[in-house]
């Protein structure tokens, strides 16, 4: 059995980890934010070789919008890797614009995440700096506003500074055997209830449940959209045709099971950031910079949206690592996560 923190690696992934221990210098003792997906992972991984087991700790946050099997799927890794694990409880489902649902919802949450970790985590364990999993491609993407969060606590983001990419994360865990390397990408629970229809434990726990009954039914891979009464299922197009053949009356008493009167099969398969990007827009020459069509939501809905607006910090200095008060125009939302 190949032990993660002895493994050998070679070409391009051992300079990514000279990158990798290079920015962790100083940094000890540090906590990962962590979620048992294969970034956070590899993050966690690499601090362990670079700073050694007794100087890092992995931080799990706890709430409806996570998984029972992603929760369980966590501790697993972080046993496999020898690593310590705290869990800490958080509580974005209490705050007004988290629930609202607008397409900052991301920063809601890992702001609450991350100054949970500040006020009981960073204390209790003398942690001199936290880290996250984002890594280079995440960088680029206009629909990731948690960024900007971690931004506010000067939270590290090793990979993504160290150029360390989705696909070079993936080959960095295959070559120190983490049992999530081909881990398909697991966003929050949350992410399943469309912008502006409220965040509610009820929703979660519908899609919750739904979900796993895919797994359970073999689907390795699945997500299920809730849009009230309707459940649309979304599945790696190659496995559409056995959801509408063989197995497609236990995949129906599954779904409803759940609680939905109606389930409908996506044919586009898979959609990463389905509910987000269709209200984000980036600009020629801007990466990145995205502004939410108000107009494409009820005008109420928009100013929500406009107020929660005003709360986030601006893209530059979210590149540049400067918390401002600088808010953005009426109706837009900078976002990078």
């Amino acid at each position: 059995m190949t032990d993660p923190l002895t493994a050998a690696l070679s070409g391009a992934e051992a300079r990514a980890e000279e990158r990798v221990t290079a920015l962790l210098r100083g940094c000890a003792p540090l906590g990962v934010a962590f979620s048992g997906g294969v970034d956070s992972s590899v993050l966690l991984a690499l601090a362990l070789r670079a700073l050694g087991r007794d100087k890092v700790v992995a931080v799990l946050g706890v709430s409806p919008s996570l998984a029972s099997d992603e929760r369980a799927g966590a501790h697993r890794v972080a046993a496999h890797l020898g690593a310590r694990l705290v869990e800490v409880e958080t509580a974005e489902g209490e705050l007004p614009a988290y629930r609202a649902n607008g397409p900052d919802r991301c920063f809601h949450c890992k702001n609450e995440l991350f100054t949970r970790i500040s006020e009981s985590v960073a204390a209790a364990h003398g942690l001199a700096a936290v880290a996250y999993g984002e890594n280079a491609d995440d960088v680029l993407r206009p629909d990731r506003p948690g960024s900007r969060a971690a931004t506010l606590h000067a939270v590290l983001r090793p990979l993504a500074d160290a150029g360390i990419d989705k696909a070079q994360v993936r080959r960095i865990a295959r070559a120190l055997a983490l049992p999530c390397a081909d881990k398909p990408a697991a966003p929050c629970l949350a992410s399943r209830i469309p912008h502006f229809e409220e965040v509610t434990p009820a929703k979660l726990a519908q899609v919750e449940q739904a979900e796993h009954a895919l797994r359970a039914l073999g689907f390795g891979d699945g997500r299920v959209r809730h849009h009230g009464e309707v459940a649309r299922v979304e599945l790696p197009v190659e496995d559409l045709a056995r959801a509408a053949g063989p197995l497609r009356e236990p995949l129906l008493a599954a779904v409803r099971g759940a609680g939905f009167r109606m389930v409908a099969l996506d044919l586009a398969g898979i959609q990463s950031g389905a509910f987000t990007l269709p209200l984000v827009e980036v600009r020629p020459g801007e990466t990145p910079r995205a502004e939410v069509r108000a107009a494409q939501a009820p005008s109420a809905q928009a100013a929500g949206a406009e107020a929660r607006a005003a709360e986030v910090p601006s893209v530059q200095a979210a590149r540049t690592n400067v918390p401002t008060t600088e808010a953005p125009r009426a109706g837009e939302v900078t976002t990078r996560d």
